[in-house]
């Protein structure tokens, strides 16, 4: 089960919850505060105990002669006894720390190495079973993130095109009349109408602009380079924000998933840097690195400081997690933030 905070999943009739996000800073209620090492520890130093002391107080065990020493020797043994108990122990357990360090940090946005299978019999198969439900729940999350931003490009793409053919032709319809509404007004009125024209257009200017980010038509049209270059002058003519652009001409070939995927998450760090980040610079890069290619935004802003990963941020991974890409997101040792994204290039490209 997939909820946004945890996953659960079911190994061998135990319960195991794998958390999409950082873990609980407070410990769960009802939970023992005793470790299980220190439980079998303190079950067997009894278990000792209670023997070495039978020893040692029974008539019938411990001969008239008994004396400091045969107890000292007593003592003795039963630390090394508990000393070897503990090593043991210890050592037994540390591939089940392990499993429990790995379920309590696993986030299904931020994949990692797998747990190593080790242990005896009970605990590798423990570690393989829940390393195997890993798998599924990954397999599962993608499938459901690929149909979620399928139909959700779908409806950018409704959406866009009834804004561009409703709403855009009404506007375009309402200027035209106040044009010729103004060329037969009285002088003292035309003024006021070409304020209403004015209006009108900027706000027809600003359905086209809606309608461009739902649907980049750029994109399926010119290529991604070339949508890139129109998304940053854009954003640059905007919010007056200088933008450093450099594109490797001899980008690998990329299939439509890829590129929707490296224009949205550009998208997505610009327009937070226009609105967020105060910055004053911008610096966009694509290139080429080794078999596949690497998107780098930077900017001066005031960074990213405490605040928390938005649904803009969760979005922007799930969308890299779909192409199998590898995103972070930091600040940088100069100031401001820096978006990577390095994108393999497997053997699923689609003719163009």
């Amino acid at each position: 089960m997939v909820d946004g905070r945890a996953i659960v999943g079911k190994i061998d009739n135990a319960v195991v919850v794998v958390r999409s996000g950082p873990p609980p800073s407070e410990p769960t209620r009802g939970r023992s505060p005793v470790s299980l090492f220190w439980r079998i520890f303190l079950l067997n130093a009894a278990v000792f105990t209670a023997a070495t002391a039978f020893l040692i107080f029974a008539p019938i065990t411990v001969p008239v002669s008994f004396m400091l020493p045969e107890a000292l020797i007593l003592g003795a043994g039963l630390v090394i006894m508990l000393t070897a108990n503990a090593v043991l122990l210890r050592v037994g357990l540390a591939p089940l720390r392990r499993l429990v360090k790995a379920m309590t940090t696993t986030d299904l946005l931020r994949p990692g190495p797998r747990p190593a299978v080790t242990g005896h019999a009970g605990i590798a198969d423990l570690i393989q079973t829940f390393n195997t439900m890993l798998d599924r729940l990954e397999a599962e999350r993608a499938l459901s993130t690929a149909r979620a931003l399928s139909a959700q490009e779908a409806e950018r793409r409704r959406v866009a095109q009834e804004l561009h053919d409703e709403v855009g032709q009404s506007l375009t319809a309402v200027l035209l009349e106040l044009k010729r509404v103004k060329d037969h007004a009285p002088e003292s009125m035309r003024e006021e109408l070409r304020q209403v024209q004015e209006t009108t257009r900027d706000s027809l200017d600003e359905i086209r602009r809606i309608a461009r980010r739902l649907r980049p038509g750029v994109l399926e049209e010119l290529g991604l380079i070339s949508a890139l270059k129109a998304l940053t002058s854009e954003v640059a003519g905007s919010a007056r924000l200088t933008v450093q652009r450099k594109f490797d001409t001899d980008l690998p070939d990329l299939d439509d998933e890829a590129e929707l995927v490296l224009y949205r998450v550009a998208q997505e760090s610009i327009t937070n840097t226009a609105r967020h980040a105060r910055a004053n610079r911008l610096e966009v890069s694509l290139r080429r690195v080794g078999t596949g290619v690497l998107l780098r935004l930077r900017d001066d802003g005031v960074g990213l400081g405490d605040a928390s990963e938005g649904a803009g941020m969760r979005g922007m991974r799930e969308r890299a997690l779909l192409v199998g890409a590898d995103l972070s997101i930091a600040g940088h040792p100069t100031g401001g933030t820096e978006v990577r994204l390095h994108l393999p290039i497997r053997d699923r490209r689609a003719p163009r």
